[in-house]
């Protein structure tokens, strides 16, 4: 199965990923890193990779998000890239939006590639 990506991320994750690390960080810090988010270019990750070094574990598909994104891509529409942000003061990626997005390729495909922009 094809996994189907946007050829950017969607306008409204930037404001989503700035609001999920707000919570770990300042809204200075958060919102500077978004801006640098947005002036990134593109680049790919296997799934597989991206949740090792963020060192979190899937959510099952029981999870809502997760459902709704594996029938998008069932249905064979887009989904939009990840935003991760590289926190070298605690030597991990932080995926600042597209978490849901992760798992469910995941479940799909561990090998998947993934679009996603870096910081």
């Amino acid at each position: 199965m094809k996994i189907k990506w946007y050829r950017k991320p969607q306008e409204d994750d930037y404001p989503a990923a700035a609001s999920y690390l707000s919570l770990t960080m300042d809204n200075v810090a958060a919102t500077a890193i978004m801006h640098e988010l947005q002036q990134v270019g593109m680049t790919e990750f296997a799934s597989k990779d991206i949740f090792r070094a963020c060192g979190l574990s899937t959510l099952g598909v029981s999870n809502s998000h997760v459902e709704a994104d594996i029938a998008k891509i069932m249905k064979e529409e887009k989904l939009s890239p990840l935003l991760l942000y590289r926190d070298q003061a605690r030597g991990r990626l932080i995926i600042a939006d597209g978490y849901h997005r992760l798992c469910a390729v995941y479940k799909l495909d561990e090998d998947a590639i993934i679009p996603c922009k870096i910081c």
